[in-house]
Parts: C-alpha cells; structure tokens; sequence
C-alpha cells in the first residue's frame, strides 16, 4: 500500500516539477522516512545530532 501511495505521489509531482527534481525530492522523502521508521522502533539509534541532520532537508 505504502509503495503505490509513494509512486503515484512521484507521478503527481513528475506533472508539475522536472523529473530529476521531483525524483531527488521522492528520494529525500524515502530516506528520512526510513530512519525515522528506524529510530521508532528501535533499529536505529537515536541521538540529536542525526534528528538535527535529518530533519534539515525537510524544512523542519
């Protein structure tokens, strides 16, 4: 389900932006989703310094 809700995103977005952008965004998304995932259930160690750095690209 995650999957086809994240490709149909990438194509709504490949519309309106240019292909490398929209697909380096996508990217960024997917990456910090996952170790976001990861530091919630406890796969990934959680520290302040790799909240800091994953949260600077989304703006937060």
């Amino acid at each position: 389900m995650a999957l086809a809700c994240s490709m149909l995103g990438l194509a709504y977005a490949v519309k309106t932006l240019p292909t490398g952008t929209a697909y380096a965004i996508w990217v960024g998304i997917g990456a910090t989703l996952t170790v976001a995932y990861g530091m919630f259930v406890g796969t990934e160690l959680v520290s302040l310094t790799k909240v800091l750095l994953i949260s600077g690209p989304i703006g937060v």
